[in-house]
């Protein structure tokens, strides 16, 4: 059990000291939509967890982010027992990168959404259909927060206020299946590949937004690269639809070149969002115009192997999937995690990586002639066990999760989640430092002159 502990405390060791520069380094699984900033809880209200532990009071409601590039967001919480980092960063996401992609109940939160504040701003007919006299927007947010807690994560949450009670019931009881909303931009597929002189596609663009601009590479003027149509027109903009082509020059030297594309539009209501900051995930309830982006790279080589690598996050699995396409006409063999990999010469091959929950990762694809690809991030996909509740770091500036034998002026609410992981991750850490001592009394032990061996 000893050798046990040491092992899992070294590898949990190697997790959290290089996660941060992973993420600043590798790339993140993305493929595009809005990137923002957590700003905090705006419009809240109370609601009390009943759980085996006791009750607890929480604040429950909207949050606000900041959209890079210009635009609001508003948004609720799918992750109750998370903690919401404050100013963590967002990306747009599909739910199956989410615990959105098992939760069978995922499109009567969408139905919750699009039935509720904000997106009914007229609270007086709200009220009505919940039953209730008046409704402010404090308590539409509670009631819409704790309806979709009952979804997200199966809580046995309620309203303080009774009237956000009724609302929740209501949204509850009429919730209806609905599917899951497209991305407000994305690029399909996000890497190709092929041989200089070929057209190198086609990239397809997904988007709600009437038009986006393509920006080509950077070194465009040197490289001679083009983004073009299939006519043989170069792209400056493009549609919902529109097919984009990488043109590559003939006596270009093998590499590698990126587009981007960019477009104002407002971000469909139930998309999801994920921080590689252990954030707490968020469903998007309302959106101004805001800034959204998207990107594709592309790879060529005159001879031999042509590989397209990418990743994506793989909740259903609780894994990472890195797919691997090779369009040249020999064998592409890279290694991974410490194994090998063999493509055929046209063919693609997905290899399953398996992490635990909550786990940040660093995956490196290695090939020949000096192939690299760096995949950074954060599984994310399970909502969490008990709040705790002897908490007292605060990360969005609402006062931390207490029992509901505290006080009653609502000076001991929790932010949706609030930090009741801060004492896990602290203990954890005291645990990771035991046992880095541990560590080095067993070198200094192994280093002592006539042990005859060495590590």
């Amino acid at each position: 059990m000893a050798a046990v502990t040491l092992v899992s405390g070294l590898a949990a060791a190697g997790v959290l000291s290089g996660a941060h520069a992973a993420v600043a380094a590798g790339e993140p699984q993305t493929q595009g939509g809005a990137t923002a900033t957590i700003n905090g809880l705006k419009t809240y209200g109370e609601a009390v967890i009943h759980e085996a532990g006791g009750d607890q009071r929480v604040a429950a409601g909207l949050f606000e982010m900041s959209v890079d590039g210009g635009g609001t967001l508003q948004t609720y919480c799918v992750d109750l027992h998370n903690p919401t980092q404050r100013d963590a960063r967002y990306q747009e996401t599909s739910w199956n990168s989410t615990s959105l992609g098992a939760n069978k109940d995922a499109g009567r939160i969408r139905w919750i959404l699009q039935h509720s504040y904000p997106q009914v701003n007229d609270l007086a007919a709200l009220a009505r259909k919940a039953g209730v006299s008046a409704l402010t927007e404090q308590d539409a947010a509670a009631g819409t927060q704790v309806a979709i807690w009952r979804y997200s994560d199966g809580a046995k949450v309620d309203a303080v206020d009774p009237r956000a009670e009724k609302l929740a019931d209501y949204l509850e009881k009429n919730a209806r299946g609905t599917g899951e909303p497209q991305p407000s931009l994305t690029l399909d597929p996000p890497v190709v590949s092929g041989r200089p002189g070929d057209l190198l596609g086609p990239v397809t663009v997904h988007t709600n937004a009437s038009g986006v601009t393509v920006v080509p590479p950077a070194d465009a003027a040197t490289s001679g690269v083009r983004i073009i149509d299939r006519a043989g027109k170069v792209i400056t903009s493009a549609k919902d639809g529109s097919r984009l082509y990488f043109d590559i020059p003939e006596d270009v030297a093998d590499g590698s070149a990126q587009l981007t594309v960019q477009a104002s539009t407002t971000v469909p209501v139930g998309r999801a969002f994920a921080s590689e900051s252990r954030s707490q995930t968020q469903i998007l309830a309302g959106s101004s115009e805001s800034t959204v982006s998207a990107a594709a790279s592309a790879t060529w080589t005159a001879k031999g192997a042509i590989p397209a690598v990418s990743a994506r996050e793989n909740c259903a699995k609780g894994a990472v999937d890195v797919i691997a396409a090779n369009t040249g006409d020999r064998p592409f063999t890279f290694q991974l995690m410490g194994a090998e990999h063999t493509v055929p010469a046209g063919a693609t091959r997905t290899v399953t990586v398996p992490l635990q929950e909550d786990q940040a990762y660093d995956l490196t694809v290695t090939g020949p002639n000096g192939f690299s690809r760096r995949f950074t991030g954060l599984l994310d996909c399970k909502t969490q066990g008990t709040i705790t509740t002897q908490t007292t770091t605060q990360t969005l500036g609402e006062p931390s999760p207490a029992p509901m034998s505290g006080g009653t002026d609502g000076t001991d609410l929790a932010a949706t989640g609030g930090s009741a992981i801060t004492p896990l991750i602290a203990g954890t850490a005291i645990g990771l430092v035991v046992v880095g001592g541990a560590v080095l009394v067993l070198l200094r032990k192994r280093e002592q002159p006539g042990d005859g061996d060495r590590l």
